[in-house]
């Protein structure tokens, strides 16, 4: 029972957050653009009314997600945050008035279906509570050491879809770090009371890090569309979580013959980054020439998104920032 209440939880967070991904990048196309990795970006994003519709939506994915992983084992919870693109390419079409095509339909549904049965096939269960101190400096050292990593390799190159995979990314390992503190402390929060939740260290360490991370996403967002970001961040989050499920909290997956089951769950659902292609995001016809070189098809997909997102609701300041 308690695992039908985290999954219904957890598909609310990845609806949720959609919608919060949707609203961040068109917020991120309207504050002035920069090349550079500036921290004066939220200060420009939180005067911009679009953008505080999107952080709604993320502190209610928050909420549906502190309540997913109160209920249920951290290998269940976040897998289902693969749900996250398919939820963002509905809003994505009716906020760029794209509608999505038959074909993309299809792709959505064998995401789900692949899921569904990866889920049932890994069977994710058992595990403890808590995990030592030890451990957790380890995870955070190896986690914080990859979003440094990642995030150099971010600012060394121009606006685009690599810097804005690269950006996504250190924010999925960032969010699946959240989720593993945010665990902790709901289950110190549901045995000890709120005194000791807000006495345990890592209440504050999933606030840091969850503020780390949104900034960091808000970067991704401003560095290219979310053709690019949206993959690294749907399915970052996703295995980092899974790895992390395990490797802290003890969880365990069926193995044996179940195991190949598993690996083809995984390659069917990893079609989520061929369904981020879509044009319901980058807002580019569906009939894009094959004949661009891949330098073209960056630059002609970084604008298409701002023109997408121009649609919605043109302003002088957009129209100035894109043309």
């Amino acid at each position: 029972m308690l695992i039908a209440v985290s999954l219904v939880c957890a598909v609310l967070a990845a609806a949720s957050n959609a919608l919060g991904n949707v609203m961040q990048r068109r917020a991120a196309l309207i504050v002035p653009q920069s090349d550079r990795f500036r921290i004066g970006l939220m200060w420009d994003l939180l005067r911009t009314p679009v953008w505080v519709l999107g952080i709604g939506g993320v502190i209610l994915a928050a909420l549906f997600q502190g309540a997913a992983l109160a209920t249920g084992p951290l290998a269940v919870v976040q897998p289902v945050f693969l749900l996250e693109l398919p939820f963002t390419l509905l809003v994505a079409g009716i906020a760029f008035r794209h509608p999505m095509p038959r074909a993309t339909w299809l792709s959505v549904g064998s995401i789900v279906v692949s899921l569904c049965l990866g889920l049932f096939a890994a069977a994710p269960g058992g595990g403890t509570l808590q995990a030592p101190v030890s451990l957790w400096t380890a995870v955070m050292t190896c986690c914080l050491g990859a979003m440094a990593v990642l995030c150099t390799l971010a600012v060394r190159r121009r606006v685009g879809p690599s810097r804005a995979a690269y950006m996504g990314l250190a924010a999925a390992i960032g969010y699946a770090l959240t989720a593993a503190l945010m665990k902790s402390s709901t289950d110190t929060l549901s045995r000890e009371g709120i005194a000791a939740f807000f006495t345990s260290w890592q209440t504050y360490a999933f606030a840091a890090t969850g503020v780390c991370s949104l900034f960091l996403l808000e970067n991704a967002l401003q560095s290219g569309p979310l053709v690019a970001s949206q993959p690294a961040l749907t399915l970052g989050d996703a295995l980092v979580s899974l790895t992390l499920g395990i490797t802290l909290y003890g969880e365990t997956l069926r193995g044996g013959w179940w195991l190949p089951l598993q690996l083809l769950c995984l390659a069917l659902a990893a079609g989520v980054t061929r369904l981020s292609r879509n044009h319901t995001l980058s807002g580019e016809p569906a009939d894009t020439s094959d004949t661009t070189t891949p330098a073209d098809h960056e630059t002609a997909t970084t604008n298409a998104s701002g023109h997408a997102a121009a649609h919605v609701r043109p302003t002088p300041r957009e129209t100035a920032t894109h043309s």
